[in-house]
């Protein structure tokens, strides 16, 4: 870890202590399908605990109402070389689903000395880890349609959750994504579903065809993009997934919802051999010095979410 005079968010590609997972269970949404999304979970566990410790919140220590650790977990920031624990509110994606007990998870952790840093409470501000991207030298990306959607933090404007984000992150400015989001997202637009941030300046993202216009509105966004020190980004586009479908139920898969970790990135595949090698060979470009690990996150979109979601890193 690089120490700082000041507060920032670190980079997910900066070396981490541990990643957390919160494990599925009986009474949570995987019910139906526990059996096939504990073997994706197992499978997740074995490839982080290879590299990395791993921190698993069970059922039986801490009663969850799901599992998505990146949104319930805590963020993360460096304070003058030392590690601070953000706990923000998690209302279940703007009040969409219950989420108290999820929200009581980061206390719990902490009460009990199983995360390393200090505690600082933000519960009264509503802010998931998948909604927000760091390169850990100033630049946080976001996007308008999340942070500003039913349900988060209104009555406060965009300027003033830009102010408070700026504030908690350490960040010297946020880029707004204006454009792109995926069918059957439940998360009102979360950065991590559509584009990355990747060491060297390089944003990896999802692009599209005419079907999709709004994916392609974004990649005309990015294209106008500048680094702090006003430079373009250096843009890698990820393939789109063609349609899953649970029923009538359109899937959100996405190739950008991968997790980088020591050594490694685990990313997910939907069962689409072609377009699953192309994914795995973009991100690679984006971390030559990685193994690139795929992960069959086919009984995780049943849920809406992908593999990134399910986890949290610490550092």
């Amino acid at each position: 870890m690089t120490k700082t005079t000041k507060r920032r968010m670190m980079a997910e590609w900066e070396p981490q202590s541990m990643v957390q997972l919160t494990w599925p269970h009986k009474d949570t949404d995987w019910a139906p399908i526990l059996p096939e999304i504990t073997a994706v979970y197992e499978e997740m566990a074995r490839e982080i605990a290879k590299r990395e410790p791993l921190l698993i919140v069970t059922p039986e220590e801490f009663i969850s109402n799901d599992t998505w650790a990146r949104d319930h977990g805590f963020i993360t920031v460096e304070d003058h070389g030392e590690l601070v624990l953000l706990d923000f509110c998690f209302n279940g994606w703007g009040e969409k689903f219950e989420a108290a007990l999820d929200n009581a998870i980061n206390r719990h952790l902490y009460e009990q000395g199983l995360v390393r840093g200090t505690y600082e409470d933000h519960l009264d501000f509503v802010l998931e880890g998948g909604s927000i991207e760091s390169d850990g030298k100033g630049t946080v990306f976001t996007t308008t349609c999340c942070l500003m959607a039913p349900h988060r933090n209104q009555p406060l404007t965009q300027a003033q959750i830009e102010d408070r984000l700026k504030q908690y992150l350490g960040a010297e400015r946020i880029v707004w994504i204006n454009h792109g989001s995926l069918i059957g997202d439940d998360t009102d637009g979360h950065i991590d579903t559509l584009v990355r941030i990747c060491p060297d300046d390089t944003l990896l993202y999802i692009g599209a065809d005419t079907d999709h216009p709004d994916l392609l509105t974004m990649e005309e966004e990015l294209r106008t993009l500048r680094t702090l020190d006003g430079r373009p980004y250096r843009l890698l586009r990820l393939p789109l997934p063609r349609p899953i479908y649970d029923g009538d139920d359109r899937l959100p898969a996405t190739y950008a919802n991968y997790l980088v970790i020591n050594s490694a990135v685990l990313v997910p595949t939907y069962a689409q051999p072609d377009l699953d090698a192309e994914a795995l060979r973009t991100i690679a470009l984006a971390y030559p010095d990685r193994d690139i690990v795929p992960i069959d996150c086919c009984p995780v979109i049943r849920q809406h979410g992908s593999l990134h979601c399910c986890t949290m890193q610490y550092y």
